[in-house]
């Protein structure tokens, strides 16, 4: 057999199905078609959500009491809910309260747990046994909201932002997905970088932190997400509702129905905006933020999350 045979042959070969070369039948029609299906039912299941939260937002009140309270296509949408939202400044502070908190928390606790983590994966590293115990005893109790309240007062936090980070600066879950990424880094290629002169710091800043891209940006968005989240915090420890974060003002919208800082008079139109619209505004502008952030985290995000799950 000529070469030209046996290339005709081998390219006859490669034209088969992937299912075929892998050693596997290929789906029918009708089995494409239900995924299809089934898939194209559980994005309209995520979807719809968000849009009627949308909508109603835009949605007046007559929309909404035809609609039986909440609306997937405004007729006539309107701003008004957005507009007598910030007239009012309470939204508009308590969003830059959040971003504040957010922001200052996620880089503080990315700069301890990285710090935590490097010490704890480094062998012979001083305390780290008894320390890394700690990490995992606080990954099994929790301190409960009476001691946690004490000792914030004691420490004199009370109305302070500080109250909202330094309890929760440092997650367990955190420490040991960094740490257990930091021991899977080449012992090789730190120990030349040692070799060559570089202290701890140095390996960690010009090795370590290049290397470990993807788990900080995965570990930053759980801190980012767990400090835009949180109101639970700022109920026991801010009084002052000047000084709430935005989620705490969502909350008196959706749970106590109020419109605290509501400005009826921006409005271009005679009727104030309904309060369920208020509540699907108040909602819109607390999820714009993560979903501004998400997307220039995702390709880290697929990868940073297997951490651990594969070994070898």
């Amino acid at each position: 057999m000529t070469s030209a045979h046996i290339t005709r042959a081998a390219g006859r070969r490669d034209a088969r199905p992937r299912e075929l070369r892998n050693g596997l039948e290929p789906a029918g029609r009708p089995i494409r078609a239900l995924k299809g299906v089934v898939l194209l039912a559980a994005c309209l299941v995520v979807i719809l959500p968000f849009v009627a939260v949308i909508a109603t937002s835009l949605a007046d009140q007559v929309q909404i009491n035809l609609a039986g309270g909440y609306v997937l296509w405004p007729e006539h949408p309107t701003l008004d809910a957005y507009r007598a939202i910030f007239a009012g400044g309470v939204v508009s502070r308590a969003l830059f309260v959040s971003l504040g908190v957010t922001v200052v928390g996620t880089l503080l606790s990315l700069t301890c747990t990285t710090l935590l983590a490097y010490s704890l994966s480094r062998p012979g590293s001083f305390g780290s046994r008894p320390l890394l115990l700690l990490v995992l005893f606080t990954l099994l109790f929790s301190p409960g909201m009476i001691p946690s309240y004490l000792i914030v007062k004691q420490l004199g936090l009370l109305e302070s932002y500080w109250s909202l980070i330094l309890p929760v600066l440092i997650n367990g879950f955190n420490v040991i997905v960094v740490r257990s990424f930091f021991l899977d880094l080449p012992r090789d290629l730190l120990d030349s970088a040692r070799i060559d002169g570089a202290g701890e710091f140095q390996v960690l800043r010009r090795v370590v932190l290049p290397l470990s891209k993807a788990v900080l940006a995965v570990v930053g968005l759980f801190y980012a997400v767990s400090y835009w989240n949180s109101f639970f915090s700022a109920m026991l420890y801010l009084n002052d509702s000047a000084n709430w974060p935005l989620q705490l003002v969502l909350r008196t919208y959706v749970v106590d129905n109020a419109t605290m800082g509501v400005d009826n008079t921006a409005l271009t139109g005679e009727l104030p905006p309904p309060q369920q619209a208020l509540q699907m505004a108040v909602l819109v502008i607390s999820l714009v933020p993560i979903l501004i952030v998400y997307p220039f985290l995702q390709r880290h995000f697929a990868k940073g999350i297997l951490i651990g799950a594969v070994k070898g």
